[in-house]
């Protein structure tokens, strides 16, 4: 009798299991910024807490919902990745032809540390500073220029350097050394003539910080101890050193990426008022425009893409197909000299300008005399690079101005150059937002003031939405709630009708599941 009490039970208990499936259960949503849970807050902090509250759709209120979307991508991801920028600050600056019209940055290294301003390179490798000097460019007398004083780099003042022996893995010229144990020496040579940096290799502390918080990260880098210059770099360009940006495993963005400290990725943006900024780690925007690095010989040691065209206004010459380096080391831009004579010729037969410059002492061949009116029409400058995808120069022309503020005379910015690999220099960077993706072998642009959309990109907009979407995009606290006469429907069925029998159906299905399970308890007891 217990035993038969016991199955009755649990056919019962079985039914009130399966129709406790057919119920739908449903709660309220609340947002965060409601009135409810406004005044629950307030309740919880003893009446105060709806003080701090943002006006819905105000600049706070979007502010604190993307300041919690980016903790909870943080929580996600984890901290491991960051951007991050020399902790004297992001801006990188150009000082015009006392530094050779190169952008330069300020870097602290050392322990304690030591500033150095620094020219930026995406076309070499190493960070190399004045060091120990035996052959160096004078550190005095750019007082009007800066700031600060330029200075000097000392290993043996510096509690967290020690020299790179002969046997390290980045010592290329480990072969040369007499023992394995005796510093690294090094020597690189420049595009320019007779310009090269010679010392010895030092590891030390680079002073960063990341781009959201400011907080302070010390990356251990590798750093040429330049004890010797050459050629430009003995006449104002680059005095206090250079940071090479390239592909190489030296190079600083090898460094970060290798250590974990960032992707691997750097960006530059310069502006045409000489000011511009510098991101490690920086991927840029899903937006951007891209197109591949190409490889010299096999190798990727430097960012040199493929330009298929170049084009003058609505003529895009043929034969204008050339590879070019892309390198923030150079001020100007150079093409191969067969190229360069279809480019210019181009340019000069659209120019409205019916007199050229005499008495030109400019770098640049073609010149043109200014009218009182002011700049005449231009042809637009457009690359082609790989892909098919466009980059508009916003500016090639350079112009002089008289004495009396006028312009006299404006060039366009083009050198000829007698070797088939071209280079694509800053006054062609300029205006972009230019991502060196070394991940995905890529040059990524857009774009760019260089400041306000760099930090609002990685921002919420905060201006007002379309007209035509809705005032209020957000459900409101009518929306959360259900009518009394609608059915809740699970999400994973939200876009599929129910049949409008299905209550009965269901039912039905019920009372016949808990006769099947009885009778098979019935006969199951009975065998027994």
């Amino acid at each position: 009798m217990a035993r038969a009490c016991f199955l009755i039970s649990l056919v019962v208990a079985s039914c009130l299991v399966w129709k406790a499936h057919s119920f739908a259960l449903s709660a309220k949503l609340v947002h965060r910024f409601s009135d409810e849970a406004r005044a629950a807050a307030a309740s919880r902090i003893g009446g105060g807490g709806g003080e701090r509250w943002p006006t819905r759709r105000s600049k706070e209120y979007y502010q604190m919902l993307a300041r919690s979307d980016l903790l909870r991508r943080k929580r996600r991801l984890g901290a491991r990745y960051q951007m991050l920028f020399p902790s004297e600050g992001s801006e990188t600056l150009s000082l015009g032809n006392d530094f050779g019209w190169l952008h330069y940055t300020w870097i602290n290294i050392g322990t304690p540390n030591v500033s150095f301003l620094v020219a930026l390179d995406a076309g070499s490798d190493l960070l190399w500073i004045p060091c120990d000097c035996i052959q160096c460019a004078p550190l005095s007398g750019y007082h009007g220029s800066l700031d600060k004083n330029l200075s000097m780099y000392s290993p043996a003042e510096s509690r967290t350097s020690r020299y790179l022996s002969c046997n390290h893995e980045l010592c290329s010229l480990g072969s040369t050394c007499g023992s394995a144990k005796q510093p690294c020496p090094y020597r690189i040579n420049y595009y320019s003539e007779n310009t090269s940096s010679s010392g010895l290799l030092v590891e030390d502390i680079l002073h960063l910080a990341t781009s959201e918080d400011h907080a302070s990260v010390q990356a251990s880098v590798i750093i040429g101890c330049g004890r010797k210059q050459s050629g430009d770099y003995l006449d104002g360009i680059a005095p206090d050193g250079l940071l090479g940006l390239g592909f190489g495993d030296i190079s600083v963005p090898s460094s970060l990426a290798r250590t974990g400290l960032i992707r691997n990725s750097f960006s530059l943006c310069f502006r045409d008022d000489d000011s511009g900024r510098i991101l490690f780690g920086d991927r840029g925007l899903p937006t951007q425009q891209s197109t591949p690095f190409v490889p010299l010989d096999g190798k990727y040691d430097t960012y040199v893409i493929a330009v298929e065209s170049f084009c003058m206004g609505s003529s895009c010459p043929g034969k204008t197909s050339f590879h070019a380096l892309i390198d923030s080391g150079s001020s100007f831009t150079f093409l191969p000299n067969d190229i360069y004579k279809r480019v210019t010729l181009e340019f000069d037969r659209q120019v409205n300008v019916s007199k050229r410059a005499t008495n030109n002492e400019s770098p640049w061949e073609y010149c043109y005399e200014a009218s009182p009116l002011g700049m005449p029409g231009l042809p637009k400058v457009k690359l082609i690079f790989g892909g098919n995808k466009s980059f508009m120069v916003i500016n090639p022309i350079y112009p002089f101005y008289n004495t009396e503020g006028e312009l006299a005379v404006f060039c366009l910015a083009l050198q000829s150059s007698q070797e088939s690999l071209g280079t694509i220099g800053q006054n062609f960077m300029t205006g972009y937002h230019l991502v060196f993706d070394r991940e995905n072998l890529k040059l990524r642009w857009s774009r760019s003031d260089c400041h306000h959309d760099l930090d609002n990109s990685r921002r919420m907009p905060l201006g007002s939405p379309p007209r035509s979407r809705p005032e209020n995009p957000l459900p409101t606290n009518e929306q959360h709630s259900f009518p009394n006469n609608a059915r809740a429907i699970s999400p994973a069925v939200a876009g599929r009708a129910l049949p409008a029998n299905s209550s009965s159906v269901s039912q039905g299905l019920n009372a016949w599941y808990c006769l099947l399970l009885l009778l098979t308890q019935l006969a199951v007891f009975a065998i027994g």
